[in-house]
């Protein structure tokens, strides 16, 4: 084997082990790159990104349906499914390459292969070895297995992002992120579908009466809903697949075309030998201290999707290798404020959610005053012809301060950055409340949410 020396050594080819690249490439230090797939991860190859543009066809169905509304007669639109994803395909093909390209000018030695420590500062990528003065695990997340009869014949996010043939009927197990976008999606184009969520609660992470207001939404499209599921087994039932599930105590079943794994993601390690490089973990967890470094190994950092117990986003990631990135160049520690970090669920009409939830915040100890909306009879949404929109924002009672905001409804993916940026500067509702607003704008409601 040859052995390669580096100042860093990163596992992984995403958003955080990119991140990492850019200040330590300023700072003239030599870098390698273990990656096995394409460079880009999951969000640009098999996540985000692609995902959006069928969430982008999504939404298009969605305002076709609304032209009568507006007094538009058309008639019922189709959608040529292989065409979607071969746009979509077409649309992220120059990604990889993209990223091989700022690679290389951010001078990275590029290894394909899957790494793995074999001590605590070399890794082992095939006949070669690379020793770093500092290793980053930016390895990303994989699909969550599921632990019951018939699980090898599901399929993942990753298959539908790749498949030309729409089926009739899907079912959704597990009812997390992945469910609800693609069910928007699939719902929309006219295939039947159903969700089971193995918890009592879909989509726990966000405020519950959100997330109420988009299962009123999921259903009013279509989709089949259910939480507290026990599902039984997956079956072949002669093409198609057969789901038994049970539910308020009664069993039931159902058939589809194709069955999707929506359990979520968890850290992508298992294949690094953590023990070999001295890396201290408590089941999937790597256990790291505030500034993303191992708590066993400190010449190990690690981010993004890598680390359990927080947001799956990438920016997130992203943030997080920059960071990591600056304290390898400069040795100077960093630790990273999530209290403002916005999200989105992309169904039509999507969730926003930045902050604490109210429940969170009572939890906490605050003393907090809650805004909620139902926006639905609410001129901008009556104009646009929403059924179902909502906002709650949660104020600390002392302070005035914001402390966390979610929305349902048009826009809510971009009014929920004006939320972020009040949370970020520690703004109070007031100074949001007394801001002028150009008119007619979404945005011109901010004011009436507090």
């Amino acid at each position: 084997m040859a052995t390669h020396d580096f100042d860093v050594v990163i596992l992984g080819g995403g958003n955080t082990a990119m991140g990492a690249t850019v200040a330590t490439s300023k700072a003239g230090m030599s870098i390698a790159m273990v990656e096995p797939w394409t460079l880009g991860g999951t969000c640009s190859n098999r996540g985000c990104t692609p995902k959006k543009i069928l969430v982008a066809a999504a939404q298009s169905l969605h305002d076709i349906e609304q032209a009568s509304t507006h007094k538009i007669h058309v008639g019922k639109p189709t959608l040529d499914w292989a065409g979607l994803i071969e746009r979509e395909k077409a649309m992220i093909a120059g990604l990889p390459g993209a990223f091989e390209s700022l690679m290389d000018k951010r001078n990275v030695t590029l290894f394909r292969g899957d790494g793995r420590f074999v001590g605590p500062n070399e890794i082992a990528v095939g006949d070669d070895i690379l020793r770093g003065k500092h290793v980053v695990i930016a390895t990303g997340s994989r699909h969550r297995d599921l632990d019951i009869p018939g699980a090898d014949l599901l399929i993942t996010s990753d298959d539908v992002l790749s498949e030309t043939e729409q089926p009739r009927d899907v079912v959704f197990i597990g009812g997390g992120v992945v469910a609800f976008e693609f069910s928007h999606v699939y719902a929309r184009a006219g295939t039947n579908v159903t969700v089971l969520e193995l918890a009592p609660r879909f989509l726990s992470r966000f405020d519950q009466e959100a997330v109420a207001t988009v299962c009123r939404q999921s259903e009013h499209i279509g989709v089949e809903m259910h939480a507290a599921v026990n599902v039984n087994a997956v079956e072949r039932s002669g093409e198609r697949l057969r789901v038994t599930y049970e539910v308020a105590g009664r069993e039931k079943t159902v058939e589809a075309d194709r069955v999707v794994n929506g359990a979520g993601r968890v850290p992508n390690v298992d294949h690094l030998d953590l023990a070999a490089g001295n890396i201290e973990v408590e089941g999937q967890r790597i256990v790291v201290d505030e500034h993303f470094r191992s708590t066993s190994n400190p010449a190990v950092f690690a981010g993004g999707d890598a680390l359990a117990g927080k947001a799956q986003l990438s920016p997130i990631a992203t943030h997080e290798g920059r960071m990591i990135g600056r304290m390898i160049a400069s040795g100077e520690l960093e630790t990273f404020d999530y209290a403002a970090i916005p999200s989105a669920l992309y169904t039509v009409p999507p969730l926003a959610m930045v902050g604490m939830t109210e429940a969170d915040a009572r939890a906490s100890g605050r003393d907090v005053r809650v805004h909620d909306n139902d926006l639905s009879g609410w001129f901008s949404s009556r104009t646009n012809a929403e059924r179902h929109a909502f906002s709650k924002v949660v104020v600390d009672q002392q302070t005035d301060q914001i402390l966390g905001a979610h929305i349902v409804g048009h826009n809510a993916g971009e009014l929920i950055h004006l939320f972020a940026l009040a949370i970020k500067h520690d703004l109070k509702s007031d100074d949001i409340r007394s801001l002028i607003y150009a008119f007619p704008t979404y945005a011109a409601d901010v004011p009436s949410m507090l």
